[in-house]
């Protein structure tokens, strides 16, 4: 049963990954092009440089994904920390977005340190620092210490040592750590932020309709980041412990795979969070829009001017005929 369920996996997971890379990777690669190449201006925010972050680790998600559907070793050795790397660079990025939007809210003049672009930089530097090195770190230990396997296997499992082992556990329960810390926080602003807007329309405040923009914003960020994380977080860390019961590892590990391609579907969500959280990327969109109807009204009224042309043409002809 279950092995024909893994094929059936396989064969849904290679399709899943062809259209999330083919989707995922041109949309975040304008993205990137606009952040990167587009808007000088914008390196006056600390917010956009979040959102560059953030950008960076789902463009770099994009291209680690067909390692998912590659051959188990390398996905073992280099594909599993690729994407573990990517994954938890846009759930911090994320985070940080969001505590940047709140002390915009609760300081709007943005005179913290923790609002100027240089802290946003350095803190940007020792998460990416942070994270490679547990990547890296989690690599060399298992190419060192790697076991030898006698059978085929699509887990990585059968060829960790005992010290990768110990290593994926920490590692495992330090990410369930990051993400618990960033969720209470989103839900936390998220609440904290209704109450300011409530307050604002009971006093019939102007700030109110700002109150609302930001309010709708945070509800974007902890939506995209419950439908993405959540199931993969209440999966992960129960697999990790009881994947060698024979019982409940198997299930827990199809719903472990099925939880990590929903994990990686940010990749297609983010860049919403980019058009409502940033004003410069919503103009650039709308323009190449407006320029994109315009083109394609014009191409419409040539092709009617020419099929007007041929119509009267024929008309023109039957009528010296006659």
């Amino acid at each position: 049963m279950f092995s024909t369920i893994f094929c059936w996996y396989r064969t849904s997971c290679g399709w899943l990954v062809d259209r999330l890379t083919l989707v995922g990777l041109p949309l975040n690669g304008f993205i990137m092009k606009f952040y990167f190449c587009g808007a000088r201006q914008q390196a006056s925010s600390s917010l956009m440089v979040y959102m560059k972050n953030l950008t960076a680790a789902d463009f770099l998600l994009c291209l680690s994904l067909p390692l998912r559907i590659s051959h188990y070793r390398l996905y073992c050795t280099f594909g599993a920390s690729a994407i573990f790397l990517n994954m938890y660079a846009s759930i911090i990025f994320m985070g940080y977005i969001a505590v940047n939007r709140y002390l915009k809210i609760v300081n709007p003049s943005g005179t913290r340190v923790l609002q100027t672009v240089r802290t946003a930089h350095i803190i940007s530097a020792v998460t990416w620092v942070f994270l490679l090195a547990t990547a890296i770190s989690y690599s060399n230990l298992y190419l060192m210490t790697q076991e030898s396997l006698t059978s085929n296997s699509s887990r990585c499992d059968p060829l960790f040592s005992e010290s990768v082992k110990l290593f994926f556990k920490i590692i495992q329960v330090l990410s369930a750590i990051i993400f618990l810390l960033v969720f209470i926080s989103l839900v936390f602003f998220y609440y904290s932020t209704s109450r300011r807007v409530l307050q604002a329309q009971q006093r019939q405040l102007a700030s109110s309709e700002k109150l609302l923009k930001s309010r709708r914003n945070m509800l974007l960020l902890v939506s995209i980041f419950c439908v993405c994380f959540v199931p993969y977080h209440l999966v992960r860390l129960p697999f990790t412990f009881l994947s060698g019961n024979c019982t409940v590892g198997p299930v827990l590990y199809y719903l472990k795979e099925v939880s990590t391609m929903v994990s990686v579907f940010n990749i297609c969500l983010d860049p919403v969070v980019y058009f409502y959280l940033c004003k410069a990327f919503r103009a650039r969109v709308r323009k190449l829009s407006r320029r994109a109807n315009i083109q394609q009204v014009s191409e419409g009224s040539e092709s009617s001017k020419e099929q007007f042309g041929i119509v009267t043409s024929t008309a023109t002809s039957q009528t010296n005929e006659l």
